[in-house]
């Protein structure tokens, strides 16, 4: 299904993003027709020329240009939102209270928010996950139940019990669902 020309927020902190979970949902995206847009949370995000040191796993990867800092994004100019994992990404993201506020806004309008692996921490911050069924890495389990939501273990959870749909995975082996399903929700 063509994205038609849909821009889809990537919303990330400046250190600490898994780089696959960053780059092949963005491949996704531009293959589907859509334009992604990364936006930078967190401690300097918002000075010009800001760049996102992606991760493999613990090994420092790519570095990417921030778009436009989340204290700069309106919810109203994207279609859709992505939140990747990587555990000091959504870590950092949660205690940014303009990415929370970022990410809350998506789920209220009824838009489509897709996470993956450790991503969900920003959800759970934003206190939008109650009801929903969601996938995770393992051990944001206790964290999502705690929060109100019906935890699975899939390669994929789309879930529309709520305002808008709401994908979700648990890891870098599961992108290849995760990328198909978003490129259909979006």
């Amino acid at each position: 299904m063509a994205l038609d020309g849909k821009k889809i927020a990537f919303l990330v902190a400046l250190e600490g993003v898994e780089q696959v979970e960053l780059t092949e949902p963005w491949a996704a995206v531009e293959q589907a027709g859509g334009f992604p847009v990364l936006i930078g949370g967190g401690p300097g995000s918002a000075e010009h020329g800001a760049t996102v040191q992606a991760f493999n796993h613990l090994d420092r990867a790519d570095t990417f240009p921030v778009d436009l800092p989340v204290s700069q994004a309106g919810v109203e100019d994207y279609d859709g939102l992505v939140l990747p994992g990587g555990v000091a990404n959504p870590d950092t993201l949660r205690t940014d209270p303009e990415a929370v506020a970022f990410a809350k806004a998506f789920v209220e309008v009824g838009k489509p928010v897709a996470v993956i692996c450790h991503g969900p921490w920003t959800l759970v911050e934003a206190d939008v996950v109650r009801g929903r069924t969601v996938t995770s890495w393992p051990s944001l389990r206790t964290d999502l139940t705690n929060a109100g939501a019906r935890w699975t273990d899939s390669d994929v959870v789309v879930c529309t019990d709520g305002p808008g749909p709401l994908v979700s995975s648990r890891n870098p082996g599961d992108l290849p669902a995760f990328t198909k399903a978003i490129a259909g929700v979006f």
